[in-house]
Order: structure tokens, then C-alpha cells, then sequence
């Protein structure tokens, strides 16, 4: 009779775990998730990090119901390296047919249903052998004698050394394999959150039409960086603690492109890219990149050295300066009396429609351009008190770094 009061008792606590668990969803801004969805979308590996209990499982959760993908997850420091390498099986004839080596159960279901989203968790407390164990299911999706199919994602979690339960520094090949995404706690998601409504994952819709332009702007991108600074292509990290994360090689860069491109081509806000490209190739690299890709956009000098009063010049600064910076160095190489009228007239439009002190610089080394027989335009003295506060300021700055 207890044991039956007893069980109708959990029956109404079930109940109410039951209520506690009804939560829904609603579309809203998350750049984090963002960023998250549109890397899965790429297919490639992902790691959070983030301090304990900041929600980074509960985030997998609700990502693979909005996925509709069956969740497994691995806690990677309490297995094996023969976990993910595979367990040697031997047959009736090692020697002629070999020692095949047998995945795990987990890999199986994963391989039998077809898709997924794999969840390797505890990744910073995995000791080194098994992160060396991991190196092929990161990057090949292969586990002992099984081959993952295409339709399975992989996403990681992590906890800094700091806060991680005898943890170990990621080693430089693993962390070379994932985008790394910083995972921070919103106050107004977790407080709307608990009240049962939390921010809805979705793909990124990819606009089928630009697609081709994508890969043409991502490809321009990460080439044009790479040709203008070659020593980008693979710098590996002096400190320990940064081999772990995020650091530039072919590999990385090859993931900086993809997400470019998918980025480009589902109109993704410049915050989520900057998080996705700094999170394949680290922070440097990846904000260089970005100022690549803002280069890019910009008009070409020859088409406003043939018509300087229609020329649309950037509203931000520092684009803004690379204009007029272009515009001079294209004067530079061709050096004509027509197009360094042209150039003067630019300078004038860039004074009259923003701030002046840009304008210094590019003034001052065109300038320095002219030819003894070119004649000098009156718009000229337009700059003289310009370049002439320029040149104090520099003087007070020089004064006091004295």
C-alpha cells in the first residue's frame, strides 16, 4: 500500500517535470546561434566554448529538435582512445583478410539512421591521447572501420583550462580542425528562457541565385589576402594556450572561404561572419580578412578618376581613406597632368561631403606628384588650411610623445 502511494506521488512530480520541460520557441536575433546554425550548415566541426553550466548543451538541445536531427552525445574524457579508433576484431583469418576494427555502438545508430548531430562534450578534459584518437573523426568522419555519412554534423564543447575539471590544452592538429565560437550567456534569453521561450535555431536560407557570385566573392576574398600577405597562409601560434584555438593555416583558411561563401550567399549580418571567419582563422588574420572584403566593395580609382563629380564615396572612414588612397596610387602609376586634375577634383568632393582631416594625406602626397611643366588648379588652395592644421597637429603629437 506505501509503495503505492509512493508511486502515484512521483506520478504528480512527473507530472510537474512535464510542465517544467513545456517550453517553445520564437524567432530573435542570436547572433551566437546564428553563427552556429550557418557552420552546420557548411558541415563543418564546430566548438563552443564557454564557462560551466552557460548553457552550451542546452543550446545543442534545442538545435537539433529545431533540425530535426536525433542528438548523440560523447563525453570524450571518459572514453577510450580505441572509442573512436576502433576496436581491433579478429577473424577467422587475420592473416589473409586483416584485423578489421569495430566502431562503437554509438556510431552505428548514427550510421544506420543516416543523420545526425554527434555532440562531443568535455573536449578540453580529454587527455591527449584520445584527442589524437579524435584527429580522423573531426576531419574524415571516420570511426574504426566506419565512415560517418554526409548527413551527420559534428559540433564540440568546451570549458577554458581555467574552469575545466583537470583539463588539458586542446593540442594544435585537433584545434586546427574546428571553428571556435566563444559562447556567452544573454541576460534577456535566459531570463525569457525560463520563462519557457527560447530563441528558435533555423539554417540560413541560401539565396539559390547568388550562389555563384558567393563562391566568386569568397574565393576573391581569401585569395587576395593570401597574395598580399603570404605569411598568413600558416603561422602557428608561439604559446600553448593559443595552439588550442583558432590559428591560420591552408586548412582553416579553406574553412574562412566556405563560410564566406555561405555567408554571402544567405545575406548574413557582417557580426556573424566576423565571429565565423575569426573563429576558423583567429582574430588577427580573420579582422584582416574582414577589411578584405570591405577593399572589395569599394569603386575602382580609374572609374572615379573619369568622373570625379559623380563619384558615391564610402560614408565610413576608413573605407573612405582607402578610396583616396587608391585614387593617388593610381596616379602614381600613370602619371598624367588630365588625371591629376581628376584626382584634385576627388579630394575636393571628399572635403565637401566629409570629415577634412581625411583628406590630409592623400592631399599632401598628391601634392608631392606634380610635374614641373603640370599647371596647378585653383581648387588647390581649398586645402591649404587642411593640410596646414595636419601638419600642427603632428608637430603637438611629436611634442608630447617627447
Amino acid at each position: 500500500m506505501l509503495s503505492a502511494v509512493h508511486a502515484a506521488r512521483l506520478d504528480v512530480a512527473g507530472d510537474l517535470l512535464s510542465l517544467l520541460g513545456d517550453t517553445t520557441t520564437e524567432p530573435r536575433t542570436d547572433p551566437q546561434l546564428e553563427a552556429l546554425t550557418l557552420a552546420v550548415a557548411a558541415d563543418l566541426p564546430v566548438l563552443l566554448w564557454g564557462e560551466p553550466g552557460i548553457g552550451k548543451t542546452a543550446a545543442l538541445r534545442r538545435l537539433a529538435e529545431a533540425l530535426d536531427l536525433p542528438l548523440t552525445t560523447v563525453i570524450a574524457s571518459v572514453h577510450e582512445p580505441s572509442d573512436f579508433s576502433g576496436l581491433p576484431v579478429v577473424g577467422d583469418d587475420p592473416a589473409g583478410q586483416g584485423v578489421p576494427m569495430a566502431p562503437p555502438d554509438w556510431a552505428v545508430r548514427l550510421a544506420r539512421t543516416g543523420k545526425g548531430l554527434l555532440f562531443l562534450d568535455e573536449l578540453s578534459t580529454a587527455p591527449p591521447a584520445v584527442q589524437a584518437a579524435l584527429l580522423r573523426l573531426v576531419l574524415e568522419r571516420q570511426v574504426g572501420a566506419l565512415r560517418l555519412p554526409a548527413g551527420v554534423r559534428i559540433v564540440a564543447a568546451a570549458n577554458p583550462r581555467s574552469s575545466a575539471a583537470d583539463g588539458w590544452e586542446l593540442s594544435p592538429p585537433l584545434a586546427n580542425r574546428f571553428v571556435h565560437l566563444q559562447w556567452r550567456h544573454d541576460h534577456e534569453v535566459v531570463v525569457r528562457g525560463l520563462g519557457g521561450t527560447w530563441p528558435r535555431a533555423n539554417l540560413p536560407w541560401l539565396d539559390p541565385e547568388r550562389l555563384p557570385e558567393a563562391v566568386t566573392f569568397a574565393r576573391r576574398a581569401v585569395c587576395g589576402l593570401l597574395t598580399a600577405r603570404p605569411d598568413l597562409v600558416h603561422r602557428l601560434p608561439n604559446s600553448e594556450a593559443h595552439r588550442g584555438g583558432p590559428w591560420p593555416s591552408p586548412r582553416s583558411w579553406e574553412m574562412a572561404l566556405r563560410l564566406t561563401a555561405f555567408a554571402t550567399a544567405a545575406g548574413t549580418a557582417k557580426e556573424v561572419l566576423s565571429m565565423l571567419v575569426r573563429g576558423a582563422v583567429g582574430d588577427g588574420p580573420g579582422l584582416e580578412l574582414l577589411a578584405a572584403m570591405d577593399r572589395l566593395d569599394l569603386p575602382d580609382p580609374e572609374t572615379l578618376l573619369a568622373d570625379p563629380a559623380a563619384a558615391e564615396l564610402p560614408e565610413r572612414g576608413d573605407l573612405r581613406q582607402a578610396v583616396l588612397d587608391g585614387v593617388v596610387a593610381a596616379v602614381r602609376r600613370r602619371p598624367e597632368q588630365r588625371r591629376w586634375d581628376a584626382a584634385w577634383r576627388l579630394l575636393v568632393r571628399a572635403l565637401e561631403t566629409g570629415p577634412p582631416d581625411l583628406v590630409v594625406v592623400p592631399a599632401t602626397t598628391l601634392a608631392a606628384l606634380r610635374r614641373a611643366d603640370w599647371q596647378v588648379p585653383a581648387s588647390i588652395e581649398r586645402f591649404a588650411g587642411v593640410i596646414s592644421l595636419g601638419r600642427k597637429a603632428d608637430e603637438v603629437a611629436a611634442r608630447v610623445a617627447r
